[in-house]
């Protein structure tokens, strides 16, 4: 798309994807898809970090991100889905910038040391070199702008270093990537951790109304309220993180927090509001998606038509790399010992 910034963003298929999804990162995608030339990975190689020992899940969610993504309002036509295992440069991009970055780095990484305590997991080298994989992944198309959130911002810095040391060695190759950051709070999961798809406190996109509810009705709250007619806290309480992004009567909010602050409304009454807003913020969306992942061949055409539109650029990008580093490039006929 000619005289419009290149993005690169995408999200690790190890599992569908949950409201925290939607308000910090795919509402955001889908607003940039109009004004920049947008790149959007479904990450399946990243979910092997974690999900290697889960094949069969691994596949299918591959098809449940897609789902999340298109009902999201992310446009094939606008923008490419790109299947990341299914260009092999992604994985060879990253092994030669993985020359450039240093163990000692990549484990002061705090996403690194957050993950392996929370889900403990066992250090691998898979793992560790996470972010190199996710810098090769921007670069290889030539990435100038990157949407993340805070938490992201380490790995960002990392995929610059690298350019930036490979620029110097070899000569100007890739852009340094600069950050879009989301002005949109990160919400809480509901036990007031980070949401996290493995952390089991997600909403998900997919879940029923009876799900939501259910997941509601067990949400965290304020562990200093003992009674209703106890004073409540509105500040960092997810009940009210939760409706202040999803509520569309902001003056019925309002009145809600005064009477928690007052003593005056119980948890159960906000709870049940809540789903119910969340119920019907969801609806259409969920009606979309299920559509979609009824049809699993239509999402397998999106993810090839995308991944066959980003090859080139993949392709030229490695080519260039590597033969700046010194790999001799063979052609096929060379290859096959072919000598006409």
């Amino acid at each position: 798309m000619k005289g419009k910034k290149r993005i690169l963003t995408g999200q690790r298929t190890s599992g569908p994807r949950h409201i925290g999804h939607l308000v910090g990162t795919l509402r955001q995608y889908v607003a940039l898809q109009d004004s920049h030339d947008c790149y959007f990975l479904v990450a399946d190689l990243h979910a092997l970090t974690t999900h290697y020992d889960r094949p069969c899940e691994l596949s299918s969610n591959t098809l449940e991100v897609t789902a999340d993504f298109l009902a999201c309002g992310i446009n094939p036509d606008k923008a490419c889905l790109v299947l990341q295992s299914a260009i092999p440069e992604h994985a060879q991009l990253s092994l030669l910038l993985g020359m450039l970055a240093g163990v000692a780095r990549l484990e002061r990484n705090p996403t690194y040391k957050d993950q392996l305590r929370e889900l403990k997991l066992q250090p691998s080298l898979g793992f560790l070199s996470y972010p190199v994989l996710q810098a090769a992944d921007i670069l290889l198309y030539q990435g100038e702008y990157v949407p993340v959130g805070d938490d992201q911002l380490p790995h960002l810095e990392l995929a610059r270093e690298i350019a930036r040391r490979f620029n110097q060695l070899y000569g100007h190759t890739f852009p340094e990537p600069q950050p879009i950051l989301s002005n949109m709070p990160r919400l809480p999961g509901t036990d007031n951790r980070s949401m996290h798809t493995s952390y089991g406190n997600a909403i998900f996109l997919k879940d029923t109304p009876e799900e939501t509810t259910r997941k509601v009705m067990d949400m965290y709250t304020d562990p200093t309220r003992i009674h209703t007619s106890d004073p409540g806290h509105v500040e960092g309480n997810p009940l009210f993180v939760y409706l202040d992004q999803f509520d569309p009567d902001k003056e019925k909010v309002s009145k809600y927090k005064d009477a928690y602050l007052a003593g005056k409304v119980g948890d159960v009454e906000i709870k049940k509001h809540l789903a119910g807003v969340l119920n019907e913020s969801l609806s259409s969306l969920r009606e979309q998606r299920a559509r979609l992942i009824s049809k699993p061949d239509s999402l397998l055409d999106v993810l090839q038509n995308g991944t066959q539109r980003a090859r080139a650029q993949a392709e030229q990008t490695y080519a260039e790399a590597a033969r700046k580093m010194g790999i001799l490039a063979l052609n096929h006929k060379t290859i096959q010992g072919d000598t006409q």
